[in-house]
């Protein structure tokens, strides 16, 4: 691979309010062994889920940004919109773009599915045709684009662990065709025009700001509500829960290390193209999980010690569009660069309910 440094260079960074966009911002922002960057974010901030979340997150990042050697600039806009796409790639002279911008959840798939091929087809061809262009009039262009993609593309397969040589031309949600399409268009463009590119599977990510949709969000506000929580297969889904910090960790080694152009024994360019999973490699069961984090609300008095946890689980079967089992086989990531998880569930589900109290007041 072709080793990037990214000091001094312009980043494109979409989804920049979300949940592992606004972290990477933070690392990329902090980290004092990268200087003089400018980071361009660009997000749409719609209301898919509570806004304020993500208003909390660019905060944030405004914040990190006054003590930095590099420099912060918000868009907010849509990667779909093909104009203001084309104004920041002639304005701006991008080296790295990393496109985390997407419309998530398997389940708001099924009943919204124009949001995501919007988002997640056309945007992220959007994005591809500006890398494409940004080599006009003689510039350098993108050196590399590094793009979300998603542990769900795996479907129903039940070799686990899941390795990314494993066929996935079978998903079982809109969610996962679309990013099984960017997968198809990223590689089709770096075949074509030699675009460097890396797709990163993300395996369910958590930690604090995450995003309410996900279960544990939603496990955690009917916990301290007094609720039931509905616990899916009948609480036999295990999930390869991976911490963002971890996650956002990997996806900075990656933005370093781009695909090399070469030529095939045809004489003809290459596809510079990978595609990676970013796991934990230690599925938990949901039970287990739920577990967890009832045990760290208790240790931060927000639930009380002799809370009782089963009376408080509603055993349901499975939801169309899910998995029984995520497992990331990381094999290839620890090779390639040196990267692998490492921060316990306990402690990440300790930091997140830490802050679950502080943003909520409790």
């Amino acid at each position: 691979m072709k080793q990037l440094d990214l000091s001094g260079q312009s980043i494109l960074l979409t989804g920049a309010a979300g949940f592992i966009g606004a972290n990477l911002a933070l690392r990329l922002l902090k980290d004092e062994s990268l200087k003089d960057m400018h980071i361009i974010g660009l997000d749409n901030v719609n209301d898919y889920y509570d806004p304020a979340i993500k208003e909390y997150r660019l905060k944030q990042i405004a914040a990190a940004a006054e003590g930095s050697s590099s420099e912060w600039t918000f868009v907010k806009g849509s990667i779909a919109d093909e104009e203001l796409i084309k104004k920041l790639f002639a304005e701006n002279d991008f080296r790295v773009v990393v496109n985390l911008a997407a419309q998530a959840g398997v389940r708001y798939s099924i009943v919204n599915p124009d949001a995501y091929m919007e988002a997640n087809v056309m945007g992220f061809y959007r994005i591809l045709e500006a890398c494409r262009h940004s080599y006009d009039g003689g510039r350098e262009g993108v050196a590399h684009l590094v793009y979300a993609s998603s542990s769900s593309i795996y479907g129903e397969s039940t070799k686990i662990p899941y390795r990314v040589e494993d066929p996935v031309e079978h998903p079982v949600s809109l969610y996962a065709a679309t990013k099984k399409s960017d997968e198809l268009l990223a590689h089709a463009y770096s075949k074509l025009y030699e675009i460097p590119s890396t797709a990163l599977r993300f395996f369910t990510v958590y930690g604090p700001a995450g995003r309410p949709d996900m279960a544990y969000f939603s496990f955690t506000k009917k916990l301290l509500a007094g609720e039931k929580i509905g616990i899916f297969n009948y609480g036999k889904c295990r999930r390869d829960f991976t911490y963002v910090e971890d996650v956002t960790d990997g996806v900075l080694r990656v933005m370093k290390g781009a695909p090399e152009r070469k030529t095939g024994e045809d004489g003809l360019p290459l596809a510079p193209y990978a595609v990676y999973n970013i796991g934990n490699s230690e599925p938990v069961e949901l039970m287990d999980f739920i577990r967890i984090l009832s045990e760290e609300l208790i240790a931060e008095g927000l639930l009380p010690s002799d809370f009782d946890l089963a009376a408080h689980e509603e055993l349901l079967p499975m939801q169309p569009g899910d998995v029984p089992v995520t497992f990331a086989d990381t094999s290839a990531l620890e090779r390639d660069y040196g990267f692998k998880p490492s921060v316990p569930l306990r402690d990440g589900l300790h930091a997140f309910v830490q802050w679950y109290k502080e943003f909520y007041r409790l």
